[in-house]
């Protein structure tokens, strides 16, 4: 260990809480994230995914969870959560019948009722509803853009409807977590308060807030669950966005789990004993990219050549095998993938054709700005990735720069119009995004999903697209869906739509103290099933 190292732990030793002196049954998980703060605590996580990881299913239940305990060969499907069931409506697809679950409690001891999802409702989608949350409201409209109205027929029933036929809705219910309307009230009726003393009715109880350093969840051991009442006594979570950092803070015994450890520490950890996991999951790191007017990457020959520049292989053994090319949104191996006829491979010569078919050579050289991160839910090592990326790019004529900025600045960045001043005048961002349901094409690349409605953020315009992806969520027969998906995503590819560079495969290192982690196919975890050793 080095001084900056260690350094770096004994900050981190100063600032968490100490340990039991003999540890109660189950144990204490801590856990150092990759982000630069903490996520918000107030039942809308900021931070990506990884605020969803670690402070969205934890403490709160969505209108549907995620099913993370089962078939972990697949990436992971939806089950009941707060509601018990949701159906559309056989004589009106744009109405949805959604059953709630009784006899749930949130942490604060207050009932969860169909009331108090109508609540939770208004606070995204009614502004002028008093607890409208302004600030965290657009992360959750940003996806679940389509719910019109809302509307409680009786104690055991909700009605939501859609703004058009909408087939993928349960998916997209995940994002919509449920908070308690009387804490809101006895802290103040302010959402910075009550992320401060939070009350959901997830399977941990938040039970102390430090901000900037870390927070602190217990076992709910009344959770309506049974089957998911926590074995771990205590879960503690801190930001710690150095990779040089989280690895100090595991060595030395100041945290048990770290999320995206330094590729090349990775041989080492195995060697002292820690483990190592990788598993792939609905992810991908592209570069979005601005495809309108006054941006080089309108022309659709470009982005190709981008595609063709970059040396996918050469950056995975970079992050030793800790990623997978990318060649779409999806793999290959994918239902969806579809049938292209673009295969994007490492070819300069093919990239340089492209470019000079579009005017551009040694004497007009591409142009552009691209939005990077420090680190981030997904990023990886987002700043020497780029500086691999950059090689690539100038090996064929390409004078590619970086806008390096936070996390939280990107993230702001990608739900604004490509000429919104939070985009910064770049012509791309690289953020890593998912693909956990079957609507996420249509957020990316439809039409209708410009930003800032949702996160088109590049506003890619094929009509042909468009009318796939349309057609695909009207539909409720799966193998129509799969058809429709694979075409319009053949289509991206083939268009270029983004610069696609490699899929993550979600490395993370811990002690050997922890028992009962199952990797699955997605970006959250079931901490349900973890205790201490």
């Amino acid at each position: 260990m080095d001084r900056r190292d260690f350094l770096a732990g004994a900050a981190l030793a100063a600032s968490l809480p100490a340990l039991p002196a003999r540890a109660a049954t189950g144990g204490t998980l801590r856990i150092a994230m990759t982000a630069a703060d903490l996520p918000t605590a107030g039942g809308i996580p900021n931070n990506g995914f990884e605020g969803y990881r670690f402070l969205g299913y934890p403490p709160y239940d969505a209108l549907v969870n995620w099913d993370l305990r089962h078939h972990p060969d697949k990436p992971a499907g939806i089950t009941p959560g707060l509601f018990t069931a949701w159906n559309p409506d056989k004589t009106n697809p744009l109405r949805w019948i959604c059953g709630v679950r009784q006899g749930v409690k949130f942490h604060d001891g207050s009932d969860f009722t169909a009331d108090a999802v109508i609540w939770n409702l208004q606070r995204v989608y009614d502004e002028k509803s008093p607890h409208y949350d302004a600030t965290s409201a657009p992360i959750v409209k940003a996806a679940v853009s389509m719910i019109d109205t809302y509307e409680k027929a009786d104690d055991q029933t909700i009605v939501l409807t859609t703004k058009y036929p909408f087939s993928f809705l349960p998916w997209l219910l995940t994002r919509i977590l449920m908070v308690s309307p009387t804490q809101f009230d006895a802290v103040g009726k302010t959402w910075a308060a009550f992320g401060k003393k939070p009350s959901g009715t997830g399977p941990f109880k938040i039970t102390r807030v430090e901000p900037g350093q870390y927070i602190e969840m217990v076992r709910n051991a009344a959770y309506w669950d049974k089957d998911r009442i926590p074995k771990l006594d205590k879960l503690v979570v801190s930001p710690m966005a150095e990779a040089t950092t989280r690895i100090a803070a595991l060595r030395s015994g100041q945290v048990d789990w770290i999320e995206v450890p330094a590729p090349d520490a990775i041989p080492s950890l195995k060697q002292a004993g820690y483990i190592v996991s990788l598993w792939p999951y609905p992810h991908t790191w592209p570069y979005c990219l601005d495809c309108e007017a006054n941006s080089p990457f309108k022309d659709v020959r470009v982005r190709q050549a981008m595609n063709y520049a970059i040396d996918r292989d050469g950056l995975c053994s970079l992050l030793n095998n800790t990623a997978k090319p990318a060649v779409g949104l999806y793999a290959p191996e994918s239902p969806f993938f579809g049938s292209p006829t673009q295969h994007y491979t490492h070819d300069p010569a093919q990239a340089k054709a492209l470019l000079t078919a579009a005017g551009f050579g040694p004497n007009n050289p591409i142009k552009a700005k691209i939005m990077i991160s420090t680190s981030g839910s997904g990023q990886m090592l987002p700043i020497p990735m780029n500086e691999f990326l950059q090689q690539n790019f100038a090996a064929v004529g390409m004078q590619i720069d970086f806008d390096v900025v936070e996390w939280g600045t990107m993230l702001v960045a990608v739900r604004s119009d490509p000429k919104a001043t939070q985009s910064h005048g770049d012509q791309g961002i690289n953020i890593s995004l998912s693909s956990v349901d079957p609507s996420t094409m249509f957020r990316y690349y439809a039409k209708d999903s410009f930003s800032p409605t949702n996160y088109n953020w590049g506003h890619f315009d094929n009509q042909t697209v468009t009318d796939l992806l349309k057609q695909a969520q009207a539909s409720f027969d799966p193998s129509a869906q799969t058809k429709l998906l694979a075409q319009a995503h053949a289509i991206v590819v083939d268009e270029a739509a983004w610069l696609f560079i490699v899929h993550d495969l979600n490395p993370r290192a811990m002690s050997k103290k922890v028992q009962g982690f199952v990797p699955v196919q997605s970006w959250f975890v079931d901490f349900t099933q973890i205790s201490m050793a």
